[in-house]
């Protein structure tokens, strides 16, 4: 018997005569379903469980400034193709320098994504290390495998600032592990990154010099590369 106190409330002060409240519904042929009216609920949850922090939570395809022609336009129309033809095998990785709309884009795909119904999280890849790294704590009452489970199981992942952290040998075998579970199980990610492919000078590191080679190797499988140029849109009006 399904316990109504533990089922959200509708929004609804009227009982659904679908489901008479308890938000699932009988098909001769399906079996139990969800109810249609909770849909505004379960785009709630997703958007609260997507972890998109609150400085980008107005980004979006329709917010998203850029000029016909520029790599900004190519990189939306790359964003919004992959929403429409969703599921895919290829995820994208935004590289550009810091201001020119990679997080925006990634998160502007996310939350296309959810009002299809799917689950994505945006994660911030130094704040995943440091999260992995606390679940260490011998008083910490979380686990590695209680911050890595919704990782490597959500529908879409954005790893946002990828090879912005130290390159350690730890930090190197995190990464590995995370992309590579992902990459093994044919899930959606999204990477941003400010550091590209070529070396203008010898001093100078590319990405695979963050990553690791092998790394580099798995993500030109797993993702479409998109560059994006232009000067940083933050420093506009300063």
């Amino acid at each position: 018997m399904i316990d109504q106190t533990e089922l959200p409330k509708t929004e609804n002060t009227e009982v659904c005569a679908e489901c008479f409240g308890t938000g699932t519904k009988l098909d001769p042929v399906k079996g139990a379903l969800p109810c249609p009216c909770r849909k505004p609920d379960r785009y709630k949850k997703l958007l609260a469980a997507a972890r998109i922090p609150r400085r980008y939570a107005g980004c979006t395809f329709e917010s998203f400034k850029c000029a016909p022609g520029s790599s900004q336009d190519n990189a939306l129309l790359a964003a919004q193709r992959l929403v429409e033809e969703f599921p895919v095998d290829r995820g994208l990785l935004f590289m550009g320098p810091a201001g020119v709309g990679k997080t925006h884009l990634a998160v502007a795909i996310i939350k296309a994504l959810i009002k299809k119904g799917f689950g994505g999280i945006f994660c911030e890849f130094g704040s995943l290390l440091k999260q992995i790294q606390d679940s260490y704590n011998p008083i910490s009452k979380s686990s590695e495998l209680k911050v890595l489970a919704p990782i490597y199981e959500t529908d879409v992942l954005v790893l946002d600032e990828l090879g912005a952290t130290i390159p350690t040998d730890w930090v190197r075998d995190t990464m590995y592990q995370i992309i590579n579970k992902r990459y093994n199980d044919r899930k959606l990610t999204i990477f941003t990154t400010n550091y590209s492919d070529n070396k203008n000078s010898d001093k100078e590191q590319v990405l695979e010099d963050r990553i690791s080679t092998r790394l580099r190797s798995r993500l030109y499988e797993m993702c479409i590369k998109v560059v994006l140029d232009g000067g940083d849109y933050r420093r506009v009006g300063l």
